[in-house]
C-alpha cells in the first residue's frame, strides 16, 4: 500500500466514531482530507462540522457539509486529526500544515480526540519532525532567541503566513523527552500564540494505519 491509501484506510475507520446528528470537529492536512470526502458521503447523518483551518472549511462547504462557528458550539463529542509525529503516551507533535492553534482549539473543547495517520508518524521520542511554533511577527526575533535557549534551532516557514495572520517558527534539533513540559515552557515565551506539542491535551484514540490493517488504540490517560 501507498502512503496515501494508508492514510485513507485511517480515515475511513475514523468515519464508524462519527455520532449520529452531532457536530463534528474536522483538522487539516492530507490524512483529513480523506475524512472529509468520508463525511460528504455521510453528510445528511451530521449537524455540520467545526474546522480548523481555511483549506479544511473550503473542503467541507464544496461538499455541502454545514459549517458551524466553535463559539455557537457547546457540545462538541468527537475532533478527527492527523499528526506529524505521536508517541507512545498519544502526546503529538502537530502544524506541520500551520494550523496547530485553531486544531489546539477545537481538540481543548472535543470530548474526544481521534488521531488518524500512518505508521511511520509513530516514534519513540518526539522530535525528528521539527516542532512548528506560531508567534506574532514583532516577536519573531525574541522568540527565536528563546528557543535557542531551550536547545532548538528555529527557522522562519519562509512565505508563510497562518490563518490568524502570524508567522511559523520551525524548530529543529529537539529530543522532546518532555512533551508536556516542554510544551508548557514554549507558551510562556511571550509573543508565542501556540505550539505543535499536543502533550496536555492528546490524542484519546489512535488509528494508525498498517499494511496489515489498521490498528485501534485507546489512551491509557
Amino acid at each position: 500500500m501507498t502512503q496515501d491509501e494508508l492514510k485513507k484506510a485511517a480515515a475511513i475507520v475514523a468515519l464508524e466514531y462519527v455520532p449520529e446528528g452531532a457536530v463534528i470537529g474536522v483538522g487539516t492536512g492530507s490524512t483529513v482530507n480523506h475524512f472529509i470526502d468520508g463525511l460528504g458521503t455521510m453528510r445528511e447523518r451530521i449537524a455540520g462540522a467545526v474546522s480548523s483551518s481555511e483549506a479544511s472549511s473550503a473542503r467541507l462547504q464544496a461538499l455541502g457539509i454545514p459549517l458551524l462557528d466553535l463559539n455557537q458550539i457547546t457540545d462538541l463529542p468527537v475532533y478527527v486529526d492527523g499528526a506529524d509525529e505521536i508517541d507512545d503516551s498519544f502526546a503529538m507533535i502537530k502544524g506541520g500544515g500551520g494550523a496547530l492553534t485553531r486544531e489546539k482549539i477545537v481538540a481543548a473543547v472535543a470530548t474526544r480526540f481521534i488521531c488518524i495517520c500512518d505508521a511511520s508518524k509513530r516514534v519513540e521520542c518526539l522530535g525528528v519532525f521539527p516542532l512548528p511554533v506560531e508567534v506574532l511577527p514583532m516577536a519573531r526575533a525574541y522568540v527565536e532567541r528563546e528557543l535557542t535557549r531551550l536547545g532548538g534551532r528555529p527557522v522562519l516557514r519562509e512565505g508563510f503566513v497562518t490563518d490568524n495572520g502570524n508567522l511559523i517558527l520551525d524548530v529543529h534539533g529537539l529530543r522532546i523527552a518532555d512533551p508536556r513540559r516542554l510544551e508548557t515552557d514554549i507558551n510562556q515565551i511571550v509573543g508565542v500564540v501556540a505550539n505543535g506539542l499536543f502533550a496536555h491535551r492528546g490524542a484519546d484514540i489512535l488509528l494508525l494505519a498498517t499494511p496489515g490493517g489498521v490498528d485501534r488504540m485507546v489512551a491509557q490517560h
